[in-house]
């Protein structure tokens, strides 16, 4: 596809610049790699430009020639710069177009937490644009035993870090379904582990269903957890789990690889 044209009311534009960034937006997708003559007929410029601009790319490490001398790919400084700029992002920037992504694919509120010792806290949420939407904002406190999203962060934990999170002390109850000792809670968790997920209806407050997640580390823990909730509405089991749980799950795997992305040694080759 030919570049778009340059606005030719604003004369502060560099063509050259605008040139040399359409080459370097070409790559991605399946085309790892250009000729230099597929690269003239795609942006409709001439082959002596088109050379002179990949000369410039390639002295700076944007464009690196093939070992055909022929195919020119996305060169180091590119990937790197791109890396460098994830890892100073932290883990809800990275998150905001994952999960607001999935507000629009679902239609419900979406939300991600992270755990505080007992508790969760909200850190970034998209609200349903229906007229009836989550009300929990950005810095909502809630215990974990007794909602799912507080589930998903400790589901893998042992008996051992359980016993000592929450003690022998009885647990707070919130509605019907929640654990009140440490052994109704570890059966739960023994469930989202078989799932990979947890699902909730009405589980923390009557009226409002949910599906959760774990979002991970590089190294596979858990740092975090996000949901969809319906509030005032009943999910029926297919769709709980079925599309919803798919798109549940398909973000918090998004999230964990922008994660591992940004991890320090990501931009190192494997030894």
């Amino acid at each position: 596809m030919a570049s778009a044209p340059l606005p030719a009311e604003n004369k502060y534009i560099v063509p050259a610049l605008a040139q040399g960034l359409g080459i370097l937006s070409l790559f991605g997708g399946e085309r790892r790699s250009f000729t230099a003559p597929e690269i003239a007929l795609k942006l409709s410029l001439p082959r002596t430009k088109v050379f002179r601009l990949l000369q410039t790319l390639q002295s700076m490490d944007y464009v690196r020639c093939e070992q055909d001398k022929r195919h020119f790919s996305l060169g180091p400084a590119l990937l790197n710069r791109g890396f460098e700029y994830l890892a100073s992002l932290d883990m809800v920037e990275l998150a905001q177009p994952i999960l607001q992504r999935l507000r629009d694919r679902t239609g419900l509120s979406s939300h991600m937490a992270v755990r505080d010792g007992r508790e969760i806290i909200y850190v970034s949420r998209f609200a349903a644009r229906s007229t009836i939407a989550s009300s929990v904002s950005i810095g909502t406190r809630f215990p974990v035993h007794a909602t799912i999203m507080g589930r998903m962060t400790i589901f893998e934990m042992g008996d051992k870090e359980l016993e000592r999170l929450f003690g022998k002390q009885p647990l707070e109850r919130f509605s019907k379904q929640t654990p009140t000792t440490l052994k109704a809670l570890k059966a739960l968790l023994a469930e989202d582990r078989t799932r990979g997920y947890a699902v909730s209806q009405s589980f923390f407050e009557a009226g409002v269903s949910a599906i959760a997640a774990p979002v991970r580390d590089s190294s596979g823990g858990i740092l975090a957890a996000i949901n969809v909730t319906a509030v005032n509405a009943h999910i029926d089991d297919h769709a709980m789990h079925g599309d919803l749980k798919e798109a549940v799950l398909g973000a918090a795997a998004e999230i964990s690889r922008w994660l591992c992305r940004t991890a320090p040694d990501a931009t190192k080759s494997p030894s």
